[in-house]
């Protein structure tokens, strides 16, 4: 085989380089490498160059199964080959080095006169990287949750060699007044895809249609791991402080009810497959997403106690033309979202008197992006002109996007037909009156049953509310940019339409 072979990108051994003359074009590296994928060769040695401030420990975790000889006969030249291809791209997956900075380069170690013959293949590996900067500032603005918003930035990489970071944000938006966060999060043991995070927050958030402000202040630790068939989840506890304040002169009863502080103490866990071709512009493919969510039961703290669940499936199917080969671009979809809020009491008790849910826990359906053509908040309970939310949701969407003339099938500009429907129901609860405290309208375990499964039933109880409507669609890499035309076609008593044009930014929608 040849003395030496040089690789360069973050999939090394997947894209060899010509290293010199010595190989024609018909003999190159790919060429000599898979005639001798078979020949039997062990790593004398590895060197990475370039990162000077990365610890060797996180460089160890690494690269150790490339130099160990996993098999008990040994390993061959292809083995070794994949070994390096899986270290690298795991190596670039810490997000502390520049993608176009990999290089592999491979070399028969030099053997002394006096070896012995061996019919095994020594290798000398050497694999070079460049670190990113390690302090990054940066500025813009940014979309999503319905709200455009801009911020401020910083972030340190690397800090002490284990590839953590730590990201000091601040920002400001159409509906956020401020958010201020900063998060430190570390791999474990060496590893890119299980990350341990701590974060610090303060917020406060205009919410119109419910005539409040609601002021954030605490923080949470999360765990995020990604599955061997690349499924996405996260375990956090959060620990939040919150004020429901600012409430307008014409807030109604069931908004000032909740007034004021409330402390929610929880575990959460999300879970994301995730097999779409575009998350902006999905043409094939589907999303599964679960978010469950425990709150002031067991050892968990505080003045709200509940379990809630949240679950979103939605897919793709490209619509191939008769007679043509190429793609056409033409693709429908459909959406799914169900979830359920259950009061618990709180402490260890599984009986017993349960609190009412408050309104910054309770769903909103309703939106540009969510259920199209009704106002954010749009559907379900009102209190007079608020939008008080509910317990159980059910939501889903239809769509076919489809190219524009003249504009082509890879064009991230859609035309969009869509139709969607959605129920959001409350559980019967009753009314505050006056100065009624919260725990005079306490529920029993029993109540709390009835009242959840009569919700869930009254999901399907007459038609619910649907809209339908033409628009366009631009998929940029951040964000869903949406200008829809909407008319709403069934609109039940209470809630609020939206006819005619809506704009919407973001990157979740139905």
């Amino acid at each position: 085989m040849a003395a030496a072979l040089g690789f360069g990108g973050s999939n090394a051994p997947d894209k060899p380089n010509p290293p010199s003359a010595a190989h024609s074009a018909h003999h190159g590296p790919a060429h000599v490498l898979d005639e001798h994928r078979l020949t039997p060769a062990s790593v004398s040695s590895l060197e990475v160059h370039g990162a000077t401030n990365t610890r060797r420990s996180l460089l160890d975790h690494v690269f150790q199964p490339v130099v160990e000889d996993l098999a008990p006969g040994g390993t061959t030249l292809g083995q070794v080959l994949d070994r390096v291809a899986l270290a690298t791209k795991k190596l670039a997956r810490f997000d502390i080095f520049k993608e176009e900075g990999f290089g592999v380069f491979l070399s028969e170690a030099p053997r002394t006169e006096s070896a012995p013959p061996t019919d095994r293949t020594e290798l000398d590996i050497s694999i070079r990287v460049k670190e990113k900067s390690r302090l990054v500032f940066s500025a813009g603005t940014d979309f999503g949750n319905a709200e455009g918003s801009a911020y401020t930035n910083a972030v340190a990489r690397n800090i002490f060699g284990g590839a953590e970071t730590l990201s000091v944000n601040a920002s400001t938006g159409t509906r956020t007044r401020s958010a201020y966060n900063a998060t430190f999060s570390t791999p474990i043991n060496g590893n890119p895809d299980l990350r341990l995070a701590v974060e610090a927050l303060r917020s406060e958030t205009q919410k119109p249609w419910a005539s409040h402000d609601e002021q954030l202040t605490g923080g949470n630790l999360r765990l995020a791991w990604l599955s061997e068939n690349d499924d996405s989840h996260t375990l956090s506890y959060s620990s939040v402080w919150r004020q429901l304040t600012g409430l307008s002169a014409t807030a109604s009863p069931t908004v000032r009810a909740d007034a004021g502080d409330s402390l929610k103490s929880s575990v959460t866990h999300t879970f994301t497959r995730d097999r779409r071709d575009n998350p902006m512009l999905p043409q094939s493919g589907y999303l599964l997403r679960t978010v469950s969510e425990l709150a002031g039961w067991g050892l968990l703290q505080g003045d709200v106690s509940f379990a809630k669940t949240e679950v979103e499936a939605s897919g793709a199917l490209p619509v191939a033309l008769p007679g043509r080969t190429a793609k056409s671009g033409i693709s429908v979809g459909a959406g799914l979202r169900l979830g359920v809020l259950y009061p618990l009491p709180s402490g260890f008790a599984l009986t017993g008197p349960a609190q009412p849910s408050r309104i910054n826990d309770r769903f909103q359906l309703g939106g540009p992006l969510g259920v199209r053509g009704f106002k954010l908040g749009g559907l379900g309970p009102h209190d007079g002109a608020d939008s008080v939310g509910g317990d159980v949701f059910a939501a889903g969407s239809v769509n076919a996007l489809l190219p524009l003339p003249r504009v082509g099938a890879d064009s991230p500009l859609r035309l969009q037909l869509f139709a969607n429907t959605g129920r959001l129901v409350a559980l019967n609860r009753k009314s505050p009156k006056g100065n009624e405290s919260r725990e005079g309208l306490a529920m029993g375990s029993a109540t709390v049953f009835r009242g959840v499964t009569s919700a869930i039933n009254e999901l399907t109880n007459g038609p619910p509310s649907l809209a339908a409507g033409v628009g366009l669609v631009y998929a940029h890499p951040v964000a869903r940019f949406e200008l829809n035309f909407s008319l709403p076609l069934v609109l039940r008593r209470g809630e609020e339409g939206r006819k005619g044009l809506q704009v919407g930014v973001g990157i979740s929608f139905l």
